[in-house]
């Protein structure tokens, strides 16, 4: 399994060959891009526009054009989410969740599904080079399966397929439900990448996915004083705090796990 680190700082690409995980919007505002060192996937930020605006404010297309540009000027990246649509209770129905406002899609949870996938198969219309991935949407293991064989009828082998984004997993990963959900989908056949996830969650499904993603550091830093040495009030924005975080997660899981997870350097 390979380990992205999550991070809104754009700029790390040329800092460290670590897989790195960054949303499509922090490239797109940048003036200059710098060429990746290593390994680096495309988050498409959907969770951020659908909790601030309750639907998607970028075209495919305005999506496609900043994915060609991030290609051309900071390298080939594994691969790019497409613009999916989560299916949290608070995503769909809105509400707070501490300062975070949520304002709600008001759509149902099979609407959801349908334009994760119609929008997969209009961006590899448009841009059937640019590795946009297809995500698997739902909230139970029956739905998740809904969500695959809606792709299936379209033709989308899922078992053929590099990496199968697995959505809307974050909050249930360490949970019961969260590992029948992966272990369903892994059954399938399918590679998949699981979201959002932290230390419990791998412990207990990360031998069952193929690579996944994390910012938690950032959270665990931002209540935590800095390092030795650091002059900032907290590490939540520091590459030597999320790199050794990294190397803590790794180490800490399980012997027998440990060895399917890799530090990203093998092709």
């Amino acid at each position: 399994m390979r380990f992205y680190l999550t991070t809104h700082k754009r700029h790390w690409v040329k800092l460290t060959d670590v897989p790195l995980f960054l949303k499509s919007e922090h490239f797109a505002a940048a003036a200059k891009l710098y060429p990746a060192r290593g390994r680096y996937a495309v988050d498409s930020g959907g969770f951020s526009e659908l909790q601030r605006h309750g639907r998607w404010t970028r075209s495919p297309r305005q999506y496609v054009d900043d994915l060609r540009r991030i290609w051309e000027h900071v390298g080939p990246y594994d691969w790019a989410a497409g613009q999916d649509w989560m299916c949290e209770d608070l995503i769909i129905h809105g509400g707070t969740a501490g300062p975070i406002t949520f304002v709600g899609t008001k759509l149902s949870l099979p609407e959801h599904q349908r334009r994760t996938v119609h929008n997969f198969l209009d961006l590899r219309s448009l841009a059937p080079g640019l590795r946009i991935i297809p995500t698997l949407q739902g909230s139970t293991v029956p739905e998740y399966h809904a969500c695959a064989d809606l792709y299936e009828s379209y033709g989308v082998d899922l078992r053929r397929e590099p990496t199968v984004g697995l959505g809307s997993v974050c909050r249930l990963q360490s949970t019961k439900q969260g590992a029948a959900i992966v272990t369903a989908m892994a059954a399938r056949g399918y590679r998949l990448h699981g979201f959002g996830f932290k230390t419990l969650g791998l412990e207990r499904v990360g031998h069952l996915l193929a690579s996944a993603d994390s910012a938690a550091w950032s959270t665990h830093a931002r209540w935590r004083p800095p390092l030795p040495g650091h002059t900032h009030k907290n590490c939540a924005n520091c590459i030597d705090y999320a790199l050794n975080w990294r190397r803590r997660v790794l180490a800490a899981i399980p012997t027998h796990r440990q060895t399917m997870l890799t530090d990203g350097s093998a092709a």
